[in-house]
C-alpha cells in the first residue's frame, strides 16, 4: 500500500499543524495514518493518503523516575528498555518483536507478549499520554475521578466534549457494551469501551474511575496521534526458571493448563509439532543466527531430548512455563512443587535450570516465524488469521477443529502462543501469484472467524485489527 505522502514531524507542534492543514481542506479526502516502526501485522501503520512516521525524529527519553518514564512514539523499545535496565526497570509487558518495535506501536496497539498472562497488557502501564485530537490540538489524557469528569464535560468545549459523548456513550449503552466484551483475558478488536469506566475489584474500595487512556491505547491512530507516554515500569527479577512439558495429545491440555495457573508463572507459552518439526528442517538457519560455536552448544544441550523424542514420539505441543523472582531458592521449590503436581497426568517433562537452557526453547519459540519467512522459497507468510483467542479450557476442543479447517486447504503454517490466555498465533505461507490465494483467505478467515466466536472468543487478542480484520 502506497502512500500519497510521508510526513516526518520534529515534533507536537507538526503534528498539531499536520491536523489542522487536513481539517482545512475536507473536500480533498484525507487521512492521516500514525506510524512508528512498522511492525503491526496486521496493517495498521500503512495507508493510501498521509503516514506520519515519528521514528525519524521524534524519539528519545526525556525523564525516568523511580516507577515510570517519559519517552517520545519514536522511540524503539531496544533503545527504551537499555536505559530502563539501568534504573534495573522495565516495561514487562513487551511484545515479540521487543528488538524492532517502537514505543508509539506498542500504545496503538495495545502491546503484549510472552510475560502478558502475569502482568497484563500496555492498557495497565500508561500513567498519562499526550494526545492531538482531531480539532489540531494537544491535550493531556489522565485517569479522573467523577468529580474531575463532571469539571471537564462542564468546559463545553472540544475536549469536554469528547468526554461527555464518551461518557453519554457508555452510560447509555452499558449493559450492550459489558455484554458484547469476548470472554477471554486479552482483546484487541475493536474499541475497548468496557475498559474506560469499569467497576473496581470487589472489596478493593477503590474509588471507580473514568480513563480515556484504556480507549486511546489500542485504537491505532484512529481517535488521536500520540505525542507522548508516560509508562509505568516494574523492578527487574534477579532470576528465572522454566519447566518443559512434551504433550503426546491435546485431551489433558484445559486440565494441565488450569492446573499451572494457579502456580503464577510469569510466562505460559507453547509451540506445536510442525513449528518443532521446521526447527529440525531448518537447522542451517539456527548455526547461522548463533555462529557454529553457538550452535554446536545448543545442539548439545538438546541431546536428552533428542533421546526422549526418540522413545515417546514427536509431542503435539510442547509447554513451557516460566518463573522469575529474586529468591532462587524459591523458584526451585515452584517447580519442585509444579511437578509433583503434574506427574499424575504422565506427561513428559524437563526442568531448564540455566538461562542458556532456558534460551534454546525461546529460539524455537521466537525463531520459527523467520524461518517460515526466510526459507521455504515462492511463499510469503500471510498473518490474517494470527492472533486468535478462546478460553484455554476450551483448547483440547477447539485446536483439533482449527486443524481439520486448515487441513482443507493446501497450505503450510505453524502454530505458536501464549497457551496460558489460550492464545495462538497461526502464521500461513502462500503464494500471492496463485490466483486462488485470495479467495482462500477470506474462506479461511471467514471459517477460523467463525470457529473462534462459537467459543465466545476474539479474533485478535494482542495484533489488533488494522487493515486485515476491519471487515470483521
Amino acid at each position: 500500500v502506497r502512500p500519497r505522502l510521508v510526513i516526518f514531524p520534529k515534533n507536537s507542534e507538526d503534528v498539531q499543524k499536520l491536523v489542522q492543514l487536513v481539517n482545512e481542506y475536507p473536500e480533498a479526502k484525507l487521512s492521516i495514518t500514525a506510524r512508528s516502526a512498522g511492525t503491526d501485522m496486521s496493517g495498521g501503520a500503512i495507508g493510501e493518503s498521509i503516514v506520519t512516521d515519528f521514528t525519524k525524529h521524534m524519539q528519545g527519553i526525556s525523564e525516568i523516575g523511580e516507577d515510570y518514564a517519559i519517552t517520545l512514539p519514536g522511540t524503539f523499545y531496544r533503545d527504551f528498555e537499555t536505559e530502563t535496565l539501568k534504573k534495573n526497570l522495565i516495561y514487562p509487558a513487551y511484545p515479540a518483536s521487543k528488538s524492532i518495535c517502537a514505543m508509539g506501536g506498542i500504545v496503538g496497539n495495545n502491546g503484549a507478549g510472552e510475560k502478558t498472562l502475569h502482568y497484563g497488557k500496555a492498557e495497565n502501564y500508561i500513567k498519562w499520554l499526550k494526545v492531538v485530537f482531531a480539532d489540531g490540538k494537544e491535550y493531556l489524557v489522565q485517569p479522573l475521578t467523577k468529580k474531575e469528569l463532571d469539571v471537564k464535560v462542564k468546559q463545553n468545549d472540544f475536549e469536554g466534549n469528547v468526554y461527555k459523548d464518551i461518557w453519554q456513550l457508555i452510560q447509555q449503552n452499558e449493559e450492550a457494551i459489558t455484554a458484547a466484551k469476548p470472554n477471554v483475558s486479552k482483546n484487541s478488536a475493536g474499541y475497548y469501551l468496557w475498559n474506560v469506566y469499569p467497576e473496581p475489584a470487589e472489596g478493593s474500595g477503590s474509588e471507580r474511575i473514568f480513563d480515556l487512556n484504556r480507549l486511546i491505547v489500542g485504537s491505532q491512530g484512529t481517535l488521536g496521534i500520540v505525542t507522548e507516554i508516560c509508562m509505568k515500569l516494574v523492578p527487574v527479577k534477579k532470576h528465572s526458571k522454566m519447566l518443559v512439558l512434551f504433550l503426546t495429545d491435546l485431551k489433558n491440555l484445559g486440565t494441565i493448563v488450569d492446573t499451572i495457573l494457579p502456580f503464577d508463572p510469569e510466562s505460559l507459552e507453547s509451540y506445536d509439532d510442525k513449528t518443532l518439526k521446521l526447527a529440525i528442517r531448518f537447522w542451517r538457519g539456527f548455526i547461522k543466527k548463533r555462529g557454529l560455536l553457538g550452535f554446536f552448544k545448543m545442539g548439545i544441550s538438546f541431546i536428552p531430548e533428542f533421546f526422549m523424542l526418540l522413545s515417546k514420539g514427536m509431542p503435539k505441543l510442547v509447554l513451557m512455563v516460566e518463573f522469575a523472582g529474586n529468591d532462587e531458592s524459591m523458584l526451585s521449590k515452584q517447580i519442585a512443587d509444579l511437578k509433583s503436581t503434574l506427574v499424575k497426568f504422565g506427561v513428559p517433562m524437563k526442568e531448564a535450570k540455566t538461562a542458556a537452557d532456558v534460551e534454546k526453547y525461546w529460539s524455537i519459540r521466537r525463531d520459527s516465524f523467520a524461518l517460515l519467512r526466510e526459507k521455504v522459497k515462492g511463499k510469503h507468510t500471510a498473518p490474517f488469521i494470527d492472533d486468535i483467542i478462546v478460553r484455554p479450557d476450551y483448547l483440547p476442543e477447539f485446536l483439533p477443529k482449527l486443524n481439520a479447517i486448515l487441513a482443507g486447504y493446501p497450505i503450510e503454517y505453524t502454530i505458536a502462543g501464549h497457551a496460558g490466555d489460550g492464545n495462538f498465533h497461526i502464521i500461513p505461507l502462500m503464494d500471492f501469484s496463485d490466483p486462488a490465494t485470495a479467495p482462500t483467505i477470506l474462506e479461511l478467515g471467514d471459517k477460523v472467524y467463525d470457529l473462534v466466536l462459537s467459543y465466545h472468543g476474539s479474533i485478535t487478542a494482542e495484533h489488533n485489527d488494522g487493515i486485515i480484520r476491519t471487515p470483521y
